[in-house]
C-alpha cells in the first residue's frame, strides 16, 4: 500500500512539473520568445553613400568615384566542384584576379553562422564587368552589386593636398565603432580632414526575411548621404607650377626639384595653388600599397610623401627681416635703428659675418630689406633681446597653427628663453639672439606659414589661409602701422626693381612684384674659414634652402606667391626664375590684370 502511495506522489509531482513547464513557457515567456521571433524574421541592413567628390573652384573633379561591381558567392556551398566551377567562371573571364585570394576569402569567411553571401571581389570596373552581367547575375550562387572605387584624375598633381584614401583598418574602428559600416577612410590631406562629411552617413534599411535569408518586407529605409566639397585651388595653375617642378632638374646626377610653393590670396586667404615637391600618385594607396613602395618614399632623402607646406620645417632665413624691422620700430629703443655694416660684428669670442663681406656702410630700416643687411639685425637683436623677438614672431603667426583646413600642421619652433629652458634644460646665449635675427639657429617655420605672414604685410591683417570654399574667413590686425607698412613695402619693392635689390637679377617680368630672398643654411660654417665656398661648389645636400616669398601686384596688391627650394642655394638666383613663370601665368589665366 505504501509503496502504490509513493508512486502516486511521484506521478503527481512529474505532472506538476510539467504543468508548470508548460506555463513557464506559454505564458511567463511569452515576451522573451516574441522577441527572439521578431529577431528571426527582421534584418538591419546598412548602406554606404558613394564618398563624395572633391572639385576645384571652377568645378573640375579633383576626386571622383569610378563604377564598378562586386562580386559574391552563396554561403554555405559543400559540393567542392561546384565550388570549383563558380571559381572557374570568375577565372576564365578575369585573367587579371588572384583566383586563389578569392578562395582564401571565401574559405576563411564560409561559416555555419554566416548566412549573407560572401564578397570575393570588392571591384571590377564597370566597363571589364558589365558584358559578363548577365551570366554571372543569373546564376543564384552568384550576388553582384554596385561598387565604386576613388580615382584621382590629375595623379600626383595636388596630391599632397587633396590627400588619399585607405581601407578602413580595425584601429579606425576601434577608434570609431561607426567606421565598421564603411570600407575606406581618408588617410591624408583634405580626404582626412574632411573626411566626415565625404563619408557621408550610412542609409539604413530594416527589412523581414525568411527561411532562406531573402528580403520579403521593406520595414523603413533612410537614403545614405554625402557631401562634396569644393575647394580654392585652380587645377590648371597647380598643374602648370607641378610641369614646372617636374622639368627643371639643374644637373643628371641630381635629384629631381624638391621644395613647396603656395599661392594665396591676401584679402581672403583662399589657397589658389599649393605644391609640396616631389610629390607622389595617390591612386596607388586606393587598393593598399606594397611594403616595398611605401618603404621607398618614406625613406627617401627628398620626403615626396611628407607635405612640406605644412610639415616642413625650415629656418626662414632671411625672410624673417620684415617681422624683426616691425619688432624694431615698435620697440622705443630701436624704433629709429641705424648702423654702419663693416661687414662683420664681435660678440663675446665669435664673429658674426654678413653675407656681404666688404659691408653695406649706412644702412637704414629700407637699405636692410632691400640689400638684405646682416649687420642691421646683428645689432638691432642685441638691444630689443630675444624675448620681444619671439613675442613680436608670434604676432605674425610664428610658432602657432595657421588654421588652414588640413590634418596634423605643424607650429614650427619660434625660440625664446622659456622654450630653451624648458626643451634643453639650458641658458639663452647672446650669440643665438644674433643667430635668430636672420632666421638661423632654432628659429623654424613652414612655407605656409611665410605666405601668410607675406599677405600680412601687404594686407595689415594675418589671415586664416583655407582651401574649403565655403569655410568663412577669419583675421585679426597685426601691431603694424600704415606708415610702419609702406616704409617696409617699399623695401619689399627695392628686392626686385632696385640695381641693388637681392631678386632684381632673378625676376623678369613686367607684373608689378615685391618680395623678400632668404638663403637659409642648414650646415654650419666653420669660425676659421674666411672664404665662404659658392653654394654651387658645394655637394648638393650641403647647400642652403633658397626662399622667396612675393606679392603683387604692389601698388594694389591681390596674391601671395611664396616659394622654398631645398638646397636650391640663394633666394633671388634660384627661385626668381619660378616667381615670375608662375605670376606671368596667373596674368594669362586672368588673375592679375
Amino acid at each position: 500500500m505504501i509503496r502504490y502511495k509513493t508512486l502516486f506522489v511521484f506521478v503527481c509531482l512529474v505532472i506538476l512539473f510539467v504543468i508548470l513547464k508548460v506555463f513557464y513557457i506559454s505564458v511567463l515567456s511569452n515576451t522573451k520568445y516574441t522577441a527572439m521571433s521578431k529577431n528571426n524574421r527582421t534584418k538591419t541592413i546598412y548602406d554606404s553613400p558613394v564618398r563624395g567628390v572633391i572639385v576645384d573652384r571652377n568645378n573640375k573633379p579633383l576626386a571622383i568615384n569610378n563604377l564598378g561591381f562586386t562580386i559574391s558567392i552563396a554561403p554555405h556551398i559543400r559540393d567542392k566542384q561546384k565550388l570549383k566551377k563558380l571559381f572557374n567562371m570568375i577565372q576564365s573571364r578575369f585573367a587579371n584576379i588572384d583566383i586563389n585570394e578569392t578562395k582564401k576569402l571565401y574559405k576563411k569567411n564560409n561559416s555555419p553562422y554566416n548566412h549573407n553571401y560572401i564578397e570575393v571581389i570588392d571591384y571590377i570596373p564597370y566597363e571589364e564587368f558589365f558584358r559578363h552581367y548577365t551570366v554571372f547575375n543569373s546564376n543564384d550562387n552568384f550576388k553582384i552589386t554596385p561598387a565604386n572605387k576613388r580615382y584621382y584624375p590629375y595623379g600626383k598633381v595636388a596630391s599632397h593636398i587633396i590627400g588619399y584614401i585607405g581601407k578602413i583598418s580595425a584601429k579606425d574602428i576601434k577608434n570609431d565603432r561607426r567606421n565598421r559600416h564603411y570600407k575606406t577612410i581618408g588617410k591624408n590631406g583634405l580626404e582626412k580632414f574632411y573626411d566626415k562629411q565625404l563619408k557621408g552617413n550610412v542609409g539604413v534599411k530594416n527589412v523581414v526575411v525568411n527561411a532562406m535569408n531573402k528580403e520579403v518586407q521593406v520595414l523603413s529605409y533612410s537614403k545614405p548621404k554625402s557631401k562634396n566639397i569644393k575647394i580654392s585651388i585652380d587645377i590648371e595653375l597647380q598643374k602648370y607650377i607641378s610641369l614646372l617642378f617636374d622639368h627643371n632638374n639643374t644637373a643628371k646626377d641630381e635629384p629631381a626639384l624638391s621644395g613647396a610653393v603656395v599661392v594665396m590670396n591676401i584679402k581672403n586667404g583662399e589657397i589658389l595653388s599649393a605644391g609640396s615637391y616631389p610629390e607622389y600618385n595617390p591612386n596607388i594607396f586606393v587598393n593598399g600599397i606594397s611594403y616595398d613602395k611605401w618603404n621607398d618614399m618614406i625613406n627617401s632623402p627628398d620626403k615626396p610623401f611628407t607635405n612640406k607646406i605644412t610639415h616642413g620645417l625650415y629656418p626662414p632665413g632671411s625672410v624673417i627681416k620684415m617681422a624683426h624691422s616691425v619688432g624694431f620700430m615698435n620697440n622705443p629703443q630701436t624704433v629709429n635703428h641705424k648702423v654702419k655694416c663693416k661687414g662683420s660684428i664681435i660678440v663675446g669670442n665669435r664673429k658674426f659675418r654678413c653675407w656681404k663681406h666688404s659691408g653695406h656702410k649706412n644702412v637704414d630700416t629700407r637699405k636692410a630689406i632691400r640689400e638684405s643687411c646682416d649687420v642691421f639685425y646683428y645689432e638691432g637683436s642685441l638691444i630689443s633681446g630675444i624675448n620681444n623677438m619671439a613675442k613680436n614672431l608670434s604676432m605674425f603667426g610664428f610658432g602657432k597653427k595657421t588654421g588652414i583646413d588640413m590634418p596634423r600642421e605643424f607650429v614650427g619652433i619660434n625660440p625664446d628663453k622659456k622654450w630653451k629652458k624648458k626643451k634643453y634644460s639650458q641658458t639663452w646665449y647672446l650669440g643665438e639672439t644674433v643667430n635668430a635675427s636672420i632666421g638661423q639657429g632654432d628659429v623654424l617655420t613652414t612655407p605656409l606659414q611665410i605666405a601668410r605672414y607675406t599677405a600680412s604685410l601687404a594686407y595689415g591683417k594675418l589671415l586664416t589661409p583655407k582651401l574649403n570654399i565655403e569655410k568663412k574667413i577669419q583675421s585679426k590686425d597685426i601691431n603694424a602701422t600704415k606708415k610702419q607698412l609702406k616704409l617696409i613695402q617699399q623695401g619689399m619693392i627695392d628686392v626686385v626693381q632696385h640695381e641693388k635689390g637681392t631678386a632684381k637679377n632673378g625676376i623678369n617680368t613686367d607684373v608689378k612684384i615685391a618680395g623678400k630672398t632668404g638663403t637659409a643654411q642648414v650646415a654650419s660654417i666653420s669660425q676659421k674659414v674666411i672664404t665662404r665656398i659658392r653654394e654651387k661648389d658645394l655637394k648638393y645636400y650641403k647647400r642652403s634652402h633658397a626662399w622667396l616669398t612675393t606679392y603683387a601686384p604692389f601698388d594694389k596688391p591681390q596674391y601671395v606667391v611664396t616659394v622654398l627650394l631645398e638646397h636650391g642655394g640663394h633666394g633671388g638666383g634660384a627661385c626668381g626664375p619660378y616667381v615670375t613663370k608662375i605670376y606671368n601665368k596667373m596674368r594669362d589665366m586672368g588673375y592679375i590684370k
